[in-house]
């Protein structure tokens, strides 16, 4: 199996994602948020709501525009249809359930037919209820190639191309020692 090199706009999320959910001393570098300007104005939030819904509590400026409208509370899941919309779904799922990040590749298309690649980063946020299923998902939405290309024009429909579900957890093997009285 290859492994995937994601954007490092991604690298950097899974980074501080990573520093924010270990212990506080494991710091490691510090990063400030105006050293990554365009990975701010990409960011969004999406929460789960009673009616099972994941709505977009914030979304960056950046992301408003390429979407082409104000995102507060439109429901994620509305940007994706039949099978993509259930896989992606399914994704949100496993990242909730996992309490692990989730990575998805997609084309993403405007009413004209020009299409540009797309990564979209799923992750979750510390619950303060600890509640047993996770209800905030922190989300990055990055266009793999330059926005030029889309003319100001905003993406209308998305198409999943690859889905990378959160990483299980690995248990070292463990020596089991079995006796016979044979």
């Amino acid at each position: 199996m290859t492994t995937m090199t994601h954007h490092p706009n991604t690298e950097t999320l899974l980074s501080a994602w990573a520093r924010m959910n270990e212990t506080p001393e494991a710091s490691g570098g510090v990063e400030k948020a105006s050293d990554h300007p365009d990975l701010l104005e990409c960011l969004f939030v999406i929460q789960r709501s009673d009616e099972g819904r994941w709505l977009f509590r914030n979304a960056g400026d950046q992301l408003n525009k390429l979407l082409g409208r104000d995102l507060g509370q439109h429901d994620c899941l509305d940007f994706w249809t039949g099978h993509d919309r259930r896989m992606v779904e399914s994704l949100i799922d496993s990242v909730r359930e996992s309490r692990k990040p989730g990575i998805l590749h997609a084309t993403g298309e405007t009413l004209t037919g020009t299409s540009v690649n797309i990564e979209l980063t799923f992750a979750p946020l510390p619950n303060p209820q600890k509640a047993a299923n996770q209800s905030r998902l922190l989300g990055l939405y990055q266009v793999l190639q330059p926005q030029l290309i889309l003319k100001g024009r905003p993406v209308w429909r998305h198409r999943v191309t690859a889905i990378y579900p959160p990483k299980p957890d690995r248990q070292p093997p463990q020596v089991r020692l079995v006796a016979s009285n044979d």
